[in-house]
């Protein structure tokens, strides 16, 4: 696809760097909207740890979605970005003092709390600020998700969440506090799914879960299932925008909400993954006795999931058409594992050639590092290369 890239542009900025294509971002988020109206109790926060670029935060906040964050952090690039607090959820395991601090100074829509004692502070930090904090509980549905093993988590064992068990005996702390609202329940059973059976299995479990609460006399306004919906990394070009029509209509049908009960949603990386990529320049092309190395200028540093998680990303070489060889990708990273694909048919490389590494738009840029005193990488709108 070298087309979609003005690889005659590339050649006065500095690689490696981030490129977004906001008009899919654009259509991505036309098709989350046009899904969304057709349930009007349906509610869609975008979750910023899978991407802070203030390009993509703007687009995303004009669009009219709320805001998911993990730190204070995220909720001040929210807020810089426009988002109103009204539609700020703040979640995670360790929130410090500053954070839910910050959190109440800005009354942000809920906390989604994962233990006692962060129940505990929120109540008693509230109090000295004469406020009351709304939460919801993040309830492990010990639920598998099939995904990579380190973004599974909702089964019991994982370190997020209030165990099923307690779920009760945590409502009635909350009620016997006088500086927290409890107004619903929150999951996330994982990152990158692709099959709807394990949301419909989320939803059989909540179902389970509220009429368990109804037992007691409990009733809440509001349910979070989180996000998790994958995208096609090996054909990002014939799928560039996920399946989200059986995504919400999987919700509608399986998950009985009570009435005028809210469902929200966190999508972090079906929303822009798909829209950002990752230029690197090649360096060198080393033959090794039965490999051949594509050493690009871009290393783990910049995109850490293949080293991480071995995940995969489609590379591209756009500066060329002549036929394919077999290489493997890799950076200047002073580690083993720094290594893109293998093994892997790639138009003839050269020096100077230009590669997108495709499907980066989620946990790429968001997590580049400086190891090796290396710079950060910068992140440039597809519109900058129009002007």
């Amino acid at each position: 696809m070298r087309g979609q890239f003005p690889v005659e542009k590339f050649k006065d900025i500095k690689t490696p760097f981030y490129y977004y294509d906001v008009e899919l971002l654009q259509k991505t988020l036309d098709v989350v909207k046009m899904e969304t109206e057709k349930y009007p109790n349906f509610y869609v926060h975008y979750a910023i740890k899978a991407n802070a670029n203030p390009i993509l935060l703007d687009i995303i906040n004009r669009n009219g979605l709320g805001a998911d964050c993990v730190s204070g952090g995220e909720i001040n690039a929210a807020i810089k970005a426009g988002f109103p607090s009204e539609k700020i959820v703040f979640a995670g395991v360790g929130k410090s003092d500053q954070e839910i601090n910050l959190s109440l100074d800005h009354d942000i829509f809920c906390f989604n709390v994962e233990s006692i004692p962060e129940l505990e502070v929120i109540n008693e930090l509230a109090a000295a600020k004469n406020k009351v904090a709304k939460v919801c509980f993040r309830i492990n549905p010990n639920v598998g998700a099939h995904t990579h093993a380190n973004i599974t988590t909702g089964l019991a064992e994982n370190k997020f969440g209030i165990a099923m068990e307690d779920m009760e005996f945590v409502v009635s702390k909350a009620a016997e506090m006088k500086n927290v609202d409890f107004i619903g329940l929150h999951f996330h059973i994982g990152s990158q799914i692709l099959e709807m059976d394990d949301f419909i299995a989320l939803c059989k479990r909540i179902n389970e879960l509220q009429n368990r609460l109804e037992a007691e006399g409990i009733t809440v306004k509001h349910i979070n299932v989180g996000g998790g919906l994958g995208i096609d990394y090996s054909k990002p070009n014939e799928n560039p925008i996920p399946n989200f029509t059986d995504y919400f209509k999987t919700y509608s049908e399986n998950l009985i909400l009570r009435k005028d009960q809210c469902l929200h949603f966190e999508l972090g990386r079906a929303i822009v993954g798909q829209c950002g990529s990752l230029i690197t320049k090649t360096l060198y092309i080393k033959k090794g006795i039965q490999k051949q190395f594509c050493i690009v200028d871009a290393g783990m540093t910049e995109l850490i999931r293949p080293a991480l998680y071995g995940a995969f990303h489609l590379v591209e070489n756009i500066s060329s058409n002549e036929p394919n060889e077999i290489y493997d990708v890799v950076g200047p990273i002073c580690e083993s594992s720094d290594v893109f694909v293998k093994d892997f048919e790639l138009n003839q490389c050269h020096r100077g050639d230009y590669m997108a590494i495709r499907s980066a738009g989620a946990y790429g840029e968001t997590m580049a590092s400086s190891y090796n005193c290396r710079e950060l990488p910068k992140g440039y709108s597809s519109e900058d290369f129009k002007k």
